[in-house]
């Protein structure tokens, strides 16, 4: 498409496009662009017009563009093959005349004599025979004289008065010289990468942007010097101008770092299952863990046993599982805040005495959030009052039907305190970890998971690991977020040191340069300097990503779901259960075909760091309705980049976020007031009206600014300003102390000692 800068007319338009002027004056005058003469210049929007109606009605058959190409190619072979052969015949036609004018009889052709053939010369017919003549060394070697008393060769000097031999012609100082030949042009390679803009590929060939374009345009393509076209397209267009191209591959550090190849079927191997445990507090957790640690460990361990790290494993007859200690849920949120799909199966504590509580309905939605398979260990049976009915009643109104009733969780009664019930519930995490088929490749370079991390101060940096995939060997580089560094020591949850440790393996190691970040993934690597080449690259992506800030929000929320978001999660937290529930039935029937709004989390209580770490997790918005977050948790929010949105009226919050969802969250605005300027004459000018001769008094008076007239202290009319003048000249804007002439759209009836209030509305973030 043509820039601004270049000026296009009609004629030539229509010349470029091989179509007449008054077709494109046609197709003007359909777009209501009337009275346009072929001379006439054409402008961007009309440009646009012509190229997208013509492209419309031109439509580019690929198959017979691609026919033409090659034919034209064959053609064009073709005709050099021919040119070529001519101008040899001609060549040799006149080598032949030139020979016959001279009178120089074509050399009869000589018998091809061996090497080892003896030459017989015959003397008889002549007493003056030149034998040197015939020496083959003096023929050869004729300039060369040996020096017998040096043993060194010298080269003879000739003598350029000396007469020519028989058969040489002398130089013709008048006869041309032969022009040198010029050196053949070198074939343009370039590379393309799945998709460049106009002016690179341009760039790169080493061509005018503008003939670049010109080559789409007959391609049927309309495009703009900084508009992107695919590799397909720029072959073809380099094809044009003779250009090879090549695909350009795009290797990344973590892809020369990374080995992230399948893994084939043959080389999987049965792993452990990954279980972490979550529950309301005081339902049991803590007791459960250590039930289970005791009861799967051998008589001399019994009692002595020391857990080092956040991770352990429990032998269950002749198979292993990993639990992981994860305080809370915060641990947990974060690590599947980065990605980390840390573990398979999630066993959930409810104690038989109480029920379902507030913190089991977020641990129930942290896990589904998280997409693990749930297993419900209802704890406390031993107490009195304990009701497990109740309590699987309770888990129906959260999607979680026991598989008795006929659903598909698994429920299971325990008692940590007497050990009742954990052999079952260790059979139902091996049986539910035989059903997912996990597997894994110990035959690879390690990767996994970022459990927790310390600094210590005799030991360095201090992580605890858990191998996913692949054997990490002690003495390994590894690289885990932004800290590179080579395993040291290695041991395992009993503190036992290792020199390897397969999938689903938890270690804890030392070696790091820095302590590494909950949840970031880890590998293990061959080239140590690019190792740390990624990690200082990486250091500065999440500096850029802390700047820039991508949470979801309400007031960009249409244009992120234009460019593909399709989920809008919500976080409710209200001062009662009933308004939670009522809000949440509210805003879930806002969805539409665009986008669907899906409540996480929705119950009564307020507004906690856990809901933040959930949210940041998610992605999600949080909605306080009649709670508000205390400072701590706005600072959370702040740093994560969670939005906080607090109602108290229920209608104020569906209309914000259906408004929000179809574009037209209304912005908030203040009035800023600029300058004051008195009047101190009125002009009338025929044609055009009042004109206020006005003196500024503070401030400025700006030409894009809006003007309320004041007459003795009351606001007489609100209009915009249409012209600001100095003297003659026009001027954006007048300072305080200076006169200037001022002329409102609207407002006419203006008298001296009126004062024009200027001020703008600003736009300010909700």
């Amino acid at each position: 498409m043509a820039t601004t800068s270049e000026k296009y007319r009609i004629n030539a338009l229509a010349k470029d496009l091989n179509i007449k002027s008054k077709d494109i004056i046609t197709i003007l005058d359909g777009a209501g662009y009337t009275g346009r003469t072929h001379m006439a210049v054409l402008d961007e929007e009309e440009l646009s017009i012509i190229f997208e109606t013509v492209t419309q009605q031109n439509p580019v058959d690929i198959t017979a563009f691609f026919k033409e190409y090659d034919d034209k190619k064959k053609a064009k072979k073709e005709e050099e093959r021919r040119k070529l052969e001519e101008a040899r015949a001609a060549a040799e036609a006149e080598k032949r005349r030139k020979k016959e004018a001279a009178g120089i009889k074509p050399a009869a052709p000589q018998k091809k004599r061996s090497r080892d053939e003896v030459r017989v010369v015959d003397t008889r017919g002549t007493s003056n025979v030149d034998l040197s003549r015939y020496d083959e060394n003096v023929l050869k070697y004729d300039s060369v004289v040996s020096d017998k008393t040096t043993n060194v060769q010298k080269i003879k000097k000739k003598n350029k008065y000396a007469e020519p031999q028989k058969g040489k012609k002398m130089p013709d100082k008048n006869q041309k010289q032969k022009p040198q030949q010029k050196p053949k042009p070198v074939q343009l390679k370039i590379t393309v990468p799945d998709t460049i803009t106009v002016t690179e590929l341009a760039s790169r060939m080493k061509t005018a942007a503008a003939e670049v374009i010109k080559k789409l345009m007959a391609m049927g393509m309309m495009v703009s010097v900084n508009e992107s076209v695919d590799y397909d397209t720029a072959y073809l267009v380099a094809d044009e101008f003779g250009i090879k191209v090549e695909k350009e591959v795009v290797v990344t550090l973590e892809d020369r770092l990374f080995d992230e190849t399948a893994d084939a079927e043959e080389k999987l191997k049965p792993r452990a299952p990954v279980i972490v445990v979550m529950g309301h507090v005081d339902h049991g957790k803590t007791s459960l863990l250590d039930a289970i640690r005791h009861t799967n460990v051998t008589a001399g361990e019994a009692g002595g046993i020391t857990q080092h790290i956040g991770a352990y494993r429990v032998a269950v007859g002749d198979r292993d599982v990993t639990f992981l200690d994860t305080p809370g849920h915060a641990a947990f949120t974060a690590m599947r805040a980065r990605g980390a799909n840390l573990t398979d199966i999630a066993v959930l504590v409810v104690a038989a005495d109480d029920g379902i509580m507030p913190q089991t309905v977020e641990a129930i939605n942290h896990a589904k959030a998280a997409g693990v398979s749930i297993i419900v260990a209802i704890n406390k049976i031993d107490r009195p009052g304990a009701d497990p009915e109740r309590v699987k009643t309770e888990l129906t109104k959260y999607d979680l039907v026991p598989e008795e009733w006929g659903g598909d969780t698994i429920c299971v009664p325990v008692s940590a305190i007497r050990g009742d019930g954990i052999k079952e519930l260790l059979d139902m995490i091996i049986l539910s970890a035989d059903m997912l088929e996990l597997k894994a490749n110990p035959e690879r370079p390690a990767k996994g998971v970022v459990i927790e991390a310390r600094l210590d101060k005799g030991r360095g940096a201090v992580a605890t690991l858990l191998v996913q995939n692949g054997t990490l060997h002690n003495g390994d580089i590894i690289i885990a977020g932004t800290a590179v560094g080579r395993v040291r020591v290695m041991t395992d949850d009993k503190g036992k040191k290792l020199s390897a440790a397969g999938p689903s393996v938890p270690v804890e190691i030392m070696g790091l340069s820095e302590v590494p970040e909950a949840g970031d993934m880890f590998n293990a690597v061959a080239d140590e300097r690019l190792a740390r080449e990624l990690a200082e690259q990486r250091r500065g992506k999440k500096k850029e990503e802390e700047q820039s800030g991508t949470k979801v929000s309400l007031d960009d929320l249409f244009s992120q779901i234009e460019s593909g978001v399709k989920n809008l999660n919500i976080i409710i937290k209200s001062d009662v259960q009933g308004s939670a529930e009522a809000v949440k039935s509210s805003l879930e029937k806002l969805s539409n075909d665009e986008v669907k709004v899906n409540v996480l989390h929705a119950v009564a209580g307020g507004i906690t760091e856990s809901d933040v770490m959930l949210a940041s997790a998610s992605n999600a918005i949080i909605i306080g309705f009649n709670v508000r977050p205390d400072k701590n948790t706005l600072d959370i929010a702040a740093r994560e980049k969670v939005e906080i949105r607090t109602y108290r009226i229920i209608y104020e919050c569906i209309e914000e976020i259906e408004a929000a969802l179809k574009g037209m969250l209304a912005p908030q605005y203040k009035e800023t007031v600029i300058g004051r300027a008195e009047v101190r004459n009125a002009i009338h000018v025929p044609s055009v009206g009042t004109i206020a001769g006005s003196y500024v008094q503070d401030g400025k008076v700006a030409r894009n600014a809006l003007v309320r007239v004041i007459r003795d202290s009351v606001v007489i009319s609100e209009d915009k300003i249409a012209s600001l003048k100095r003297f003659k000249d026009d001027a954006k804007e007048v300072l305080q102390g200076f006169e200037c002439g001022i002329g409102l759209e609207k407002f006419n009836d203006i008298k001296v000692g009126d004062v024009l209030e200027a001020y703008v509305m600003e736009e300010i973030a909700r």
